[in-house]
């Protein structure tokens, strides 16, 4: 038997325990205070005795300040296993956050606590992001259960914040802990497909907008007394909309593969048909190539709602929601050729570089020039009523985390 089936064969036989942990952590609502919830730390404090227990020994916290929850800090958890070579660590980050559960009578079990059954498991964070979390666990202490080396040092982190912006999750660490090196290999276990088939290595980038017009309110009989803030709202956004066929480059690593300009939100304005309103909100969800700089969509936008206004006599204004730049990890980076070998060993499939359009947390490390990909083996149940997990996914996630700790990247 090779050293990577040993290691497959005793994350195999812990398929009870992989269960209980889930059991563990699902049974904690770590959920951020912009969700109603305190936060991560009791699911900390959970799981770190828990690793503890099941042989890990070196652990490091760096918790970030925040005055909404009642324990005042965000944690951020390090757990490290050593390796043949130090030079460089093999970075798995998972996330202890998760969403609300939304409607409760769309679930057919209680969201936070794990149900077992036909080869799943059913609960909140099963999926988002504990099919990561406890894979990467299990893939460590299988090294540490068979006295096998890996081959450079490993790092698990296990973050806060993942799910509302990372501002006291990755962003903070980058901020104000010099964790990382250029030549780490970073793997973020939280996306993918049902196959295992896609590394996520580029995302577009994002910009929000919260777009107020605001015009003259006047009796819906006199449009001529008034400036319809409504109206030149709809005319903004069908010309930012146009944005799309100005930014109209082809990108075959993103599905859709153009860029994409959306109004999405619409806020209330007027409770009446018979009055035009005088102010109006609405927002625009923009997904761009990466080829195209924000600044330069800033300022197109920016002359739009300049001849808007013009047009309507209002005035508009804005704010940014939400905004992510973020540069693309090479399709030939060690990191994508390494994880692209152990996928292939565990589950026969040559997997292939793929950019979205949703953010995620590989954006802030990209942008502070480390390589960092995002993978997995999942249904994407994600965010959803009955969000669950395949054992079966769980498992192999594990044994192909255990062959990239085993072989780490080829020699340059």
């Amino acid at each position: 038997m090779n050293e990577l089936d040993t290691l497959s064969s005793w994350i195999r036989s812990q398929v009870p325990a992989m269960v209980s942990l889930q059991r563990l952590l699902t049974s904690i609502p770590s959920m951020a205070p912009e969700s109603g919830g305190e936060g991560e730390l009791s699911k900390c404090e959970a799981l770190t005795p828990a690793l503890r227990e099941a042989g890990f020994s070196r652990f490091a916290r760096y918790d970030a300040s925040d005055a909404r929850v009642p324990s005042k800090i965000r944690p951020n958890l390090v757990v490290t296993i050593p390796g043949k070579d130090d030079s460089r660590s093999i970075w798995i980050m998972s996330h202890l956050d998760v969403v609300p559960p939304g409607e409760l009578a769309k679930w057919e079990t209680d969201p936070w606590t794990v149900v077992e059954k036909d080869g799943k498991l059913y609960g909140r964070g099963v999926e988002d992001n504990q099919q990561g979390l406890v894979a990467s666990a299990f893939a460590a202490l299988s090294f540490l259960k068979s006295g096998i080396e890996p081959a450079c040092t490993v790092k698990l982190l296990f973050v806060a914040d993942e799910e509302v912006g990372s501002a006291y999750g990755i962003q903070y660490l980058l901020r104000e802990h010099d964790l990382f090196r250029a030549n780490d290999l970073i793997v973020i276990p939280d996306g993918g497909d049902e196959k295992g088939a896609t590394i996520e290595v580029a995302e577009k980038n994002l910009l929000w907008l919260r777009i107020t017009t605001k015009g003259k309110q006047t009796h819906g009989s006199r449009p001529d007394q008034g400036a319809n803030a409504h109206l030149a709202a709809c005319d903004l956004a069908l010309a930012i909309n146009e944005l799309e066929t100005l930014y109209d480059r082809r990108d075959p690593l993103f599905e859709p593969d153009r860029s994409t300009f959306q109004p999405t939100k619409k806020e209330a304005n007027v409770p009446n048909i018979n009055t035009i309103p005088g102010e109006d909100v609405l927002c625009m969800d923009c997904r761009i190539l990466p080829c195209y700089p924000l600044a330069s969509v800033r300022k197109d936008i920016a002359r739009i709602a300049s001849r808007i206004e013009a047009k309507h006599g209002v005035s508009i204004s804005w704010t940014e929601e939400q905004t992510v730049e973020s540069r693309a990890t090479p399709v030939d980076a060690p990191v994508v050729k390494a994880l692209s070998a152990a996928i292939s060993s565990v589950y026969g499939v040559t997997p292939r570089p793929i950019g979205i359009g949703g953010g995620t947390v590989g954006a802030y490390l990209r942008n502070a020039g480390f390589d960092a990909v995002v993978w997995g083996r999942l249904d994407e149940t994600a965010h959803q009523p009955n969000e669950n997990c395949k054992l079966e996914n769980l498992v192999g996630d594990a044994c192909v985390l255990a062959s990239l700790m085993l072989t780490g990247p080829k020699p340059v």
